[in-house]
């Protein structure tokens, strides 16, 4: 795994954060996002990839500890950082419980499927580790990719390519990141609520990329910024329509030490 995303380090801020999708989704993380750091001086940030979130959270004071399994995208995002609070580490997450660190953090933060990688198993486990470092009620914050995008089912119908259509409800499909294939799983709210119900209690969860489609679609939607902006304004208006999480590109899913 750790291979696979160092291929996709140097293109990965060119070909999604830098894009006009990936800006329109990352916006609609953070406005939900935000309600939840108001009590909040730590973070967690696993998966963090080239630093984007973890730079963004810099800027407002909180203190950053930020990982992710790939030495190359952690080389970019140390390369990025102006920010003494602000701190990045490689880190496997399916070897967490074995992770020396005493310190205990206010939120745990995962953006954009990093925990898509994890089979059930790891997941599980995962699940069971993490509430380790969080403080007394202290929160997570994930964005996981689930299994009914319509965006994705709408796509593939339309280039014919029937058995695409419903990949994400296999038990795993092998996602090209940069030319290498990725072992990906898909986990609609309930499994993930199901997963963590011993740990950890869930608060929200709420729909990202229902309307903003996925990255993949940005030379379509390139040029077509008053489409897009329509886009944008029709995903705010379904902020509290939790029943579209399962069927939107990702999901925000809110989720509170016991």
């Amino acid at each position: 795994m750790k291979a696979s995303f160092d291929s996709a380090a140097a293109n990965y801020d060119q070909s999604f954060t830098q894009t006009a999708i990936g800006k329109l989704q990352r916006e609609a993380v953070y406005n939900i996002l935000s309600q939840y750091l108001v009590n909040v001086k730590t973070i967690f940030e696993i998966n963090c990839g080239t630093g984007e979130d973890a730079l963004w959270l810099a800027s407002q004071n909180f203190e950053v500890f930020a990982t992710d399994i790939s030495e190359k995208m952690i080389a970019i995002g140390k390369a990025k950082n102006e920010f003494q609070n602000l701190t990045f580490s490689t880190l496997d997450i399916t070897h967490l419980s074995s992770f020396q660190k005493e310190e205990k953090y206010d939120l745990l933060f995962s953006n954009f499927g990093g925990l898509n990688c994890l089979s059930q198993d790891e997941l599980s486990l995962f699940f069971t580790t993490a509430p380790h470092f969080l403080k007394e009620k202290g929160k997570m914050v994930l964005v996981v990719m689930p299994k009914n995008t319509v965006w994705e089912q709408l796509y593939f119908l339309a280039k014919g390519k029937w058995s695409k259509a419903f990949r994400r409800r296999n038990e795993h499909v092998l996602a090209n990141v940069d030319g290498e294939k990725v072992p990906t799983y898909y986990y609609n709210p309930k499994e993930i609520v199901h997963l963590t119900e011993e740990t950890l209690e869930c608060e929200e969860y709420q729909p990202i990329g229902f309307f903003i489609p996925p990255s993949y679609l940005e030379p379509f939607f390139k040029n077509k910024k008053g489409f897009l902006k329509l886009l944008r304004k029709l995903e705010m208006g379904i902020r509290n329509f939790s029943f579209l999480s399962k069927y939107a590109d990702h999901y925000i899913i809110i989720l509170q030490k016991k």
